[in-house]
């Protein structure tokens, strides 16, 4: 059987002339900016319009582009070669869907029906579900193959946080930094969302803390100094914390070696390289920080492409019901912008005809 995996991922900008639309394309959305869209439009020019001047040094210092797309065309190549060594000769392709910039769900879905696939599998490189994020990416898809009337039997991984490969991806990568430092704190990081998206009911933080604690048990160290910390606040609203910034300053004041992780980012770009590499390790240092060492992001590590290829792969043993296959972990029944738990009449009833979730 012919199975088209199609990646979701942010996006960035191929060149500094176009950080501007790509921001637009950021705040235009409305998982984003939850407004009208004669409000969000006219909001989001302005609002990228004054960004662009600060967003164009950060590229500056990555040489003028972002690396998202080659990082995830790596990926990619390695999932789409993991998922052809299965023994149940299936064809699996890999397709790349940028949310903010190209290529585009309305380009890669020419490919897609080109390839003829009689199965689609949706694969956010987002372990941790936000309705900003892998919510926005699924939706995109599925309005675009609305628009092109083009239906398929589409199966969609939502979210991955405590699947046991991801955490030992998570746990390799961090024991090869710290299993020869004394006197370290090991700082996990996240994205932030303003407080009001948890309050309205998005599992990301509870899904990054359920991360986060399989880690912890994972790497079984007596007394492990840890802390989970959220980064990248803009705006004035009030957002999730502890700010990543303020754990950074408070442990380097008393001589703790900084060990930064970050947890929500499966792909090397702007708010790794520029952001932990460079904004916070001056932070850090400033404020009496003798060592400082990142942990790098997932990409092509062995064990992480192993779990997504898993959980691909075997699907079927999440099997909920007839549309439904979600987790060894559930979202608090609160949480209900939870796809598992956001599933009006209709939406089952489409669902159920050519959608499944997993959640793991």
């Amino acid at each position: 059987m012919k199975k088209a995996v199609v990646l979701f991922n942010l996006g960035g900008p191929d060149k500094l002339e176009n950080v501007k639309p790509f921001l637009f394309n950021l705040f235009n959305d409305p998982a984003i900016l939850n407004l009208p869209t004669f409000l969000r439009y006219p909001l989001a020019k302005i609002i990228s319009n004054r960004r662009t001047p600060v967003a164009k040094k950060i590229y500056e210092k990555l040489g003028g582009s972002s690396p998202i797309l080659k990082l995830t065309k790596d990926q990619s190549n390695s999932l789409e070669k993991s998922l052809n060594e299965n023994e149940n000769n299936d064809e699996y392709k890999c397709f790349i869907v940028m949310r903010c910039w190209h290529p585009r769900a309305d380009e890669v879905i020419k490919n897609v029906q080109l390839y003829d696939p009689e199965e689609i599998i949706l694969m956010p490189l987002y372990p941790q579900y936000s309705a900003a994020t892998s919510g926005s990416s699924i939706k995109e898809w599925r309005d675009v193959c609305k628009k092109n009337n083009y239906k398929i039997k589409t199966n969609i991984i939502c979210c991955y946080p405590t699947d046991q490969n991801f955490i030992n991806a998570h746990t390799n990568e961090i024991n090869k930094k710290i299993k020869n430092l004394n006197n370290f704190k090991l700082i996990f990081s996240a994205h932030g969302l303003p407080e009001k998206n948890i309050k309205k009911g998005d599992p990301y933080q509870w899904q990054v803390e359920q991360s986060v604690s399989k880690i912890v048990e994972n790497l079984n160290y007596d007394n492990l100094d840890w802390i989970l910390s959220y980064q990248s606040r803009v705006g004035p609203l009030k957002w999730i914390g502890p700010s990543t910034d303020n754990v950074i300053v408070e442990s380097s004041k008393i001589g703790k070696h900084i060990v930064l992780v970050p947890i929500a980012f499966v792909s090397e770009h702007s708010e790794t390289l520029v952001e932990l590499d460079i904004e916070y390790k001056k932070l850090a240092i400033d404020n009496g920080c003798k060592q400082y060492t990142r942990i790098p992001a997932l990409g092509t590590n062995e064990d992480f492409i192993k779990s997504m290829s898993e959980l691909i792969i075997k699907k079927d043993e999440y099997k909920f019901n007839d549309y439904l296959y979600p987790p060894k972990i559930k979202c608090p029944s609160h949480l209900k912008k939870c796809p598992c738990l956001n599933l009006s009449t209709v939406q089952k009833s489409l669902l159920k005809k050519y959608t499944t979730f997993i959640i793991t």
